[in-house]
């Protein structure tokens, strides 16, 4: 296997909408539907669709809804139940489609683990955030939350496209803040 710099940069740039997919499910797919569009980002053949009108239509719809749908305290909550999952699933869409030129079974072993795992990982984290915030706050502090995540998937999504050296930074940086949060709050084992 010979890593060119552009099967790198496309690994780097799927890594980068993955990590933003676990922020906002259709942030990162509208951001790629018109970097495929507008021919920024080339994307594996059978992947060519997601650069067309009606993709573009469709999933800047989807977006605008998620987006909205976030900002009322417990539906965000019942949305997180079922985005978890869809998550995992269009962080590996997002990386079978960005990586190019490598075996089927490297791609989609890359897709599943770099893609899916990240993507939900970072769900995962900011699912439980938003339970607690509603658990705290009786879903006060929610849309502040959402206004942080929403932002950060589209930086997310730009830096992936446009700068993905920068992006994976910042997938290391949002790994090791995720750590160190958690890292605060698990309980403390009592010297006996």
């Amino acid at each position: 296997m010979n890593l060119t710099p552009e099967i790198i940069i496309s690994i780097l740039i799927g890594i980068g909408l993955a990590a933003s997919v676990g922020f906002r499910i259709f942030v990162p797919l509208f951001a790629l539907s018109l970097a495929s569009h507008f021919n920024i980002i080339p994307l594996n053949e059978s992947w060519q669709w997601v650069g067309s009108s009606v993709a573009i239509v469709t999933l800047g719809a989807a977006t605008i809804v998620e987006i909205l749908a976030y900002f009322i305290p417990f539906l965000d909550n019942l949305l997180d139940t079922i985005a978890v999952p869809l998550a995992a699933i269009a962080g590996t869409a997002v990386m079978v489609a960005t990586v190019s030129d490598l075996d089927p079974a490297i791609t989609w072993a890359l897709a599943i683990i770099a893609g899916g795992g990240t993507a939900a990982a970072i769900k995962g984290s900011t699912s439980t955030t938003r339970l607690a915030s509603s658990a705290t706050t009786a879903g006060i502090a929610n849309p502040v939350i959402s206004t942080v995540e929403t932002g950060t998937s589209i930086v997310m999504s730009v830096f992936s496209i446009f700068i993905p050296v920068l992006a994976i930074i910042l997938v290391a940086f949002i790994f090791w803040l995720l750590f160190k949060v958690f890292k605060l709050f698990k309980p403390s084992k009592s010297i006996k």
